[in-house]
């Protein structure tokens, strides 16, 4: 029982199946501080460049609505016109904004974990309603890391901005000796600056959140060994229908093998272990090649099929082991077995050719050469 318990432990780190299974799920590594950092850095960025344009474009719709001549102040349909306009500005001049903060905002979330469209994430839980399940959440381990994230962003960036305060002291004190329009510009200026600095420390959270976010995900998605091996079953099959289904090819792959024995010039045995079939046709190929070969049973099959369709057969023990343990079906003869096949393709020939009236009787090649390194010893 003890051993049967350490194998449902989940202490094995997700498989490439487990993975994909939980992206489908829409269960992967996302940092809410991250997204916070982008769009932050983004907008305040964002009000730095565009800062200038935006304001310049605001005093021209302030100026537009508020500056207007005797006549036109008396004209009732001004009003629509005015307001279109000054919509029309705004927008143009909120554009730009609005496009680096929408980019931040699609591409923050997909930094960690990538881009994900799941409608099983997006599913009703009952789970994410189980007040049970709320509270777990609430006090287990990522609340506790959601906690300490707010108070170290509190800490972090109170320390900076007492930091920024304390080097721009002189700064804003100049404010003071300046004309208001300077000292609106200049204020402006440091606002923004401080506002990147500010914004820029997130990335020190951001980090940090990383980590545990992908840490946190793969422990979620940790699996036990009997989980590897169920999955194992599912993806592979069982150990007896992956046996039925290679038992299977083997079956179709040895018809396919007899169906190409009666084509073939001539079968050599061991006399009863071993069978190789080759074929050669002067005309269209350069070296023989093996259509069949077996052992034992098969072996046996195919001298059977050469019989039926009266193939030479012929018995070689050392060439027909040679043979099988070298070349596979449909592949050519090695050269170092050249001459060798050589020897009994012309004895095959001849004997075909006195058996149709020409030439003499051959005679049965029974020492054949086989070099030493392509022997197999049975």
């Amino acid at each position: 029982m003890a051993e049967n318990d350490d194998s449902q432990e989940k202490t094995e780190e997700p498989t490439a199946r487990r993975l994909e299974k939980a992206r489908e799920e829409g269960q992967i590594p996302r940092s809410r501080e991250l997204t916070t950092t982008a769009i932050l850095l983004a907008g305040t960025v964002g009000l730095v460049v565009f800062g200038p344009f935006m304001a310049e474009t605001l005093s021209n719709i302030i100026r537009f609505n508020f500056i207007l001549e005797r006549d036109a102040a008396f004209d009732t349909n001004l009003m629509i016109s005015h307001l279109t306009d000054s919509m029309a500005d705004g927008m143009i001049m909120l554009l730009p904004l609005f496009a680096i903060l929408f980019l931040a905002a699609i591409l923050g979330p997909i930094a960690l974990g990538g881009w994900l469209w799941s409608t099983k994430a997006m599913a009703p839980k009952a789970s994410r309603m189980n007040p049970l399940e709320g509270l777990k959440r609430m006090f287990g381990t990522k609340g506790l890391m959601e906690l300490v994230k707010a108070v170290a962003k509190v800490l972090v960036i109170l320390a900076l901005a007492i930091v920024l305060l304390m080097s721009m002291q002189q700064d804003i004190l100049e404010l003071a000796l300046m004309t208001p329009f300077p000292a609106v510009v200049e204020s402006m200026k440091l606002s923004g600056w401080a506002a990147i600095a500010l914004s820029a420390v997130t990335i020190l959270i951001a980090m940090v959140d990383i980590p545990f976010q992908i840490h946190d995900n793969t422990k979620k998605l940790r699996i036990s060994r009997q989980d590897i091996k169920d999955e194992m079953k599912d993806t592979e099959g069982k150990p007896e229908v992956k046996g039925r289904i290679r038992q299977l090819q083997r079956e179709m792959a040895n018809n396919r093998q007899l169906q190409s024995v009666p084509e073939a010039d001539v079968v050599i045995t061991n006399p009863t272990h071993f069978s190789v079939a080759l074929k050669y046709d002067p005309a269209t190929m350069e070296t023989p090649i093996m259509v069949a070969k077996g052992v034992d049973h098969f072996a046996l099959k195919i001298r059977e099929v050469a019989n039926e369709h009266d193939i030479q057969i012929m018995e070689s023990p050392v060439l027909a082991r040679a043979i099988y343990h070298t070349t596979d079906v449909d592949g050519e003869i090695p050269g170092g077995l050249y001459m060798a096949v050589a020897q009994v393709l012309a004895y095959v020939f001849q004997l075909r050719n006195y058996k149709q009236g020409v030439g003499e009787m051959p005679v049965y090649p029974r020492n054949i050469d086989v070099p030493k390194d392509m022997q197999y010893d049975p």
